[in-house]
């Protein structure tokens, strides 16, 4: 008896509260329309979603200069971009650590990164750190796979970019690359949320 007057307190408490469980949860889900952005570049410029007129859709990472796995994989997201950008899909890389926490994190740390590794897409400043908690993203890196439609964008993929973050050669199951190729055919994606391997966020 104790147990139905339990959740019976709890029903009638979640039905006179204004939020959702869907408001509780933190971050997008599957499905989600992902609110755009405004963010500084390492040059200052101001980029959103919006500026891409013609993309199909975005890959949204969450990344960083110190992470020892957002570095293993640094080739392989300029190798998305330059794989994908081309069909409408273009990389867009954000930095979410708090470079107070995290110094080598910092705005010139990230020009010199993004110089010496030919970055090919935008290196973004999540200033105020407002942007990463609204996606959910608590690693780096953390891919975020978004389609373009008339409504919005379209959350697709969340998760890590492949099976293997030591060694490119080694990976058998390409995540983000068998998510974006079904999403371009129109199919639907074979695995669509992954556990994202990397270090923690900076965050105070």
């Amino acid at each position: 008896m104790k147990y139905l007057l339990a959740n019976f307190v709890l029903i009638i408490f979640f039905l006179n509260n204004p939020f959702t469980f869907k408001e509780i949860d933190k971050g997008y889900d599957i499905g989600d329309y992902a609110t755009d952005f405004s963010l500084p570049d390492i040059n200052g410029k101001r980029v959103s979603l919006a500026d891409y007129k013609d993309a199909r859709g975005f890959l949204v990472i969450f990344t960083c200069n110190t992470c020892p796995y957002a570095v293993a994989y640094e080739d392989r997201i300029i190798e998305l971009d330059k794989k994908y950008k081309i069909k409408g899909v273009p990389v867009i890389a954000i930095n979410p650590n708090d470079p107070d926490l995290q110094p080598a994190d910092g705005v010139e740390y990230m020009k010199k990164r993004a110089m010496e590794k030919g970055f090919t897409f935008p290196y973004l400043i999540d200033k105020g750190q407002k942007i990463f908690p609204q996606y959910g993203a608590t690693k780096t890196p953390h891919v975020y796979l978004l389609e373009k439609s008339k409504q919005g964008n379209v959350v697709r993929y969340i998760g890590t970019i492949d099976d293997n973050y030591s060694n490119a050669s080694a990976v058998k199951t390409k995540y983000v690359e068998n998510a974006v190729d079904a999403m371009l055919k129109g199919e639907e994606i074979p695995i669509t949320i992954t556990r994202a391997i990397g270090c923690s966020i900076k965050s105070r």
